[in-house]
């Protein structure tokens, strides 16, 4: 169960990764937050204090390795481990490729993959040391299928799916235990579309959105459940849609 784990959440001050930080601090989860907005994660340290778990935070800039491995130092220094790390910062800025919007394409690299594998390294060697450990790369539909418009924000959502595959059989080569989950969300009501810059493109993303997103607790919930199942077992991917989305 999440109860009494140590978990560090990567954009931990909105969307998924905050509502995921609540949820698991009602099971008395030890939180260990980082981000950008260190004013936020105050706030959100503050609540889960308050709904009976406990909560540190670091401002975070995911495209900095030694940022993210300070935060994990943090974890180390405050708790003594670290058993799941979340690899959940990510933004959408899509465009059509004639855009040749080149600074949003540099910024959905360095975030969504860089900030990923930085994450990785700087986890994978205390979850190896201890022997146990969980992995969660927060992925996208859109890393199963890429569509007008999506172009650099699909590659970077299936790169995080290729690494977190090769991730799963080097961590079962190294026999220590350590498990690996990508979440694929689809339409989740989150602060993504307001990384979006085309603004016909995005128009278009509103209008879907509005018409068929679904909370963030869901993926939260979802999250929860793959920590909480038993550990010689991994959902090593789960894609998760609202019921009426088609792609």
């Amino acid at each position: 169960m999440s109860e009494s784990k140590v978990i560090v959440i990567t954009g931990a001050s909105s969307g998924i990764g905050k509502a995921s930080a609540e949820l698991l601090a009602k099971d008395g989860a030890k939180l260990v937050l980082g981000a950008r907005r260190e004013n936020v994660l105050k706030e959100i340290a503050e609540n889960i204090d308050k709904l009976g778990g406990e909560a540190v935070y670091q401002s975070t800039d995911v495209t900095d390795d030694d940022q993210v491995e300070s935060l994990a130092k943090l974890a180390i220094d405050k708790f003594g481990r670290i058993d799941v790390w979340i690899n959940n910062a990510g933004i959408m800025p899509q465009s059509v490729l004639s855009e040749k919007k080149i600074q949003d394409w540099n910024n959905m690299i360095d975030i969504n993959i860089k900030g990923t594998l930085y994450g990785i390294g700087a986890a994978i060697p205390y979850m190896d040391k201890q022997k146990s450990g969980h992995i969660i790369n927060v992925s996208s539909v859109a890393g199963h299928q890429a569509h007008q418009g999506s172009a650099v924000y699909s590659a970077t959502k299936y790169a995080v799916r290729a690494i977190s595959e090769s991730l799963r059989q080097e961590m079962v080569d190294a026999k220590n235990n350590v498990r690996v989950t990508v979440i694929s969300p689809g339409a989740i009501n989150t602060g993504l579309l307001s990384s979006v810059t085309d603004p016909e493109v995005k128009a278009g993303m509103e209008k879907f959105y509005a018409a068929y997103s679904i909370p963030v607790e869901r993926v939260a919930l979802t999250i929860k459940q793959a920590i909480d199942l038993p550990a010689d077992a991994a959902w090593n991917e789960v894609v998760i849609r609202p019921t009426n989305q088609l792609g």
